[in-house]
C-alpha cells in the first residue's frame, strides 16, 4: 500500500509539517514522483517500529499482502533487457526501443509510448543517489496486467536529468526504466525498485555493472525480500 503526505500524516495524527521534519530530519523513507511525496506502508511501519511510535488503527493496520509488481520483476528486466556502454545522447532512443518490447500492447499503444520517451518533459527521472535514477513516464498510464517491463542501462557518460537534481549531486550513469501495468503498479514498482537500490546488493551490482546473471538472481533475491516484508508489515 502506498499512503500520500496527506494520509500519512492522518495516521499519525500529526500535521503534514511534521511528516516533512521526518523525512528531513529522522530519515522517513519516501519516494519522490512527479512532485508528490509518497510512503510505503511497510516501510513506514519498519521505520515507526524503530522509533517506539504507535500509528493508529487505519492507514498503517495490518493488511493482507497482496500479489505485486514485486513477484514480476525478474521477468520484466528480461523483458527489457540490460544495456551496456549506452551513450548519454542516445538514451531516450534505447528507451524508445525497450518500450517496442512491451508486452499486453498494441503496436499502436508502443509507438504512443516511444514518442512519450522522447517528448520534452515525457520522461520523470527520479534519481535515488549513488549515480542510479528510476526514469519512468512522467504520466501514468492503464495498460493492462501483462503490460509490464523493466531495463537497466549502463552508461558510457553522465546522463542529463533534465533539470532534476540527484539528491547527493553524484552524477547519474546508471538507469533502471519501468513501464508498470496501472497507475497503481506504477506506484508499488516505483517503492521496490527504490528500496531495492537503497540496501542489499543489488545497487553495488548494479554501480558495478555486473554480469547479467548476477543482476538477475540479485533482483530475485530482492522481490522475495520485498514479499517477506508485506507479510511481515
Amino acid at each position: 500500500m502506498y499512503l500520500n503526505v496527506i494520509q500519512l500524516a492522518e495516521s499519525f495524527g500529526v500535521a503534514e509539517s511534521v511528516v516533512e521534519s521526518w523525512i528531513r530530519d529522522e530519515g522517513l523513507p519516501c519516494v519522490r514522483d512527479s512532485g508528490r511525496l509518497m510512503f510505503d506502508r511497510a516501510q513506514v511501519v519498519a521505520w515507526a517500529a524503530e522509533r517506539g511510535l504507535v500509528a493508529k488503527a487505519g492507514f498503517l493496520a495490518d493488511q493482507p499482502a497482496a500479489a505485486g509488481p514485486a513477484s514480476r520483476l525478474e521477468s520484466w528486466l528480461r523483458i527489457g533487457g540490460i544495456w551496456r556502454d549506452v551513450p548519454a545522447g542516445s538514451v531516450r532512443d534505447v528507451l524508445s526501443r525497450v518500450v517496442e518490447k512491451l508486452p499486453g500492447a498494441t503496436p499502436t499503444v508502443r509507438q504512443f509510448l516511444a514518442q512519450r520517451v522522447q517528448a520534452p518533459g515525457g520522461i520523470t527521472w527520479a534519481a535515488v543517489g549513488h549515480g542510479l535514477a528510476l526514469p519512468h513516464l512522467r504520466s501514468h498510464v492503464a495498460l493492462g496486467r501483462e503490460a509490464g517491463l523493466l531495463a537497466m542501462l549502463f552508461l558510457r557518460d553522465p546522463v542529463s536529468l533534465d533539470g532534476e537534481e540527484a539528491p547527493d549531486g553524484v552524477p547519474v550513469n546508471r538507469l533502471l526504466f519501468f513501464v508498470a501495468p496501472t497507475p497503481r503498479a506504477h506506484l508499488e514498482l516505483l517503492a521496490h525498485l527504490s528500496a531495492a537500490l537503497s540496501r542489499g546488493s543489488l545497487r553495488q551490482l548494479v554501480r558495478d555493472a555486473a554480469g547479467d546473471q548476477e543482476i538477475f538472481a540479485a533482483v530475485a533475491a530482492a522481490e522475495a525480500e520485498a514479499a517477506h516484508r508485506s507479510r511481515k508489515a
